[in-house]
């Protein structure tokens, strides 16, 4: 028969288990840097977009253009291909892109594909039930110059419980005018993973 000491540590025991298995939250800053498993993340798509950024803005077809044209280039983001063996989530990259490119101040940005499409749609609508002097007219949009599109590709090597990722990142400025490629970018992440969970 067990005692009242005993049952007493029993509970004990039971509840130090409970606490030991529940779910910790901790806030952290959004800057902050956490790499859990080694495989690309929100800092490496950020710091990837800001560097890849700055260079394409401080190549000489920004100024050649604005010579040529007078005007600051439009930019649209084509497709951005995941050829690694992981999943990535291309669109937060994208979205990191554009929002440099915005920021910059240097070049006018396009909607994209989708984007065009829920607009026209607004503005069929607005053809129908919008007041003349409120109505948003068809055939006024800002053709793009320039188109943004690119890999992202990875070689993971493994031995055991370590491992080397790398990740290379293919960037290309194409001249919708003529199709001349007017800057390529590149850009390398190399990451060593040890440990018993570490995975392709």
């Amino acid at each position: 028969m067990m005692t009242r000491a005993t049952k007493y540590a029993w509970l004990a025991v039971i509840g130090l288990v409970m606490v030991a298995c529940g779910t910790k939250v901790e806030r952290i800053g959004v800057e902050e840097v956490r790499d859990l498993s080694g495989r690309w993340n929100d800092t490496d798509s950020r710091l990837v977009s800001e560097e890849m950024m700055q260079d394409v803005l401080s190549r000489s077809w920004l100024s050649d253009f604005l010579r040529g044209s007078g005007r600051d280039p439009a930019v649209i983001v084509g497709e951005i291909r995941n050829l690694s063996h992981e999943h990535i989530n291309v669109t937060t990259f994208v979205n990191d892109i554009e929002r440099e490119l915005i920021n910059s101040g240097k070049v006018a940005f396009v909607a994209s594909k989708q984007e065009r499409r829920d607009v026209r749609e607004e503005r069929a609508d607005q053809d129908i039930h919008a007041s003349e002097e409120t109505r948003s007219a068809m055939g006024k949009e800002r053709g793009a110059d320039f188109m943004l599109k690119g890999d992202i590709s990875t070689i993971l090597d493994v031995e055991g419980k370590r491992q080397v990722r790398f990740y290379q990142v293919d960037l290309t400025l194409i001249s919708l005018a003529d199709n001349r490629k007017v800057w390529i970018g590149q850009k390398k992440i190399k990451k060593f993973v040890t440990g018993s969970k570490a995975r392709p």
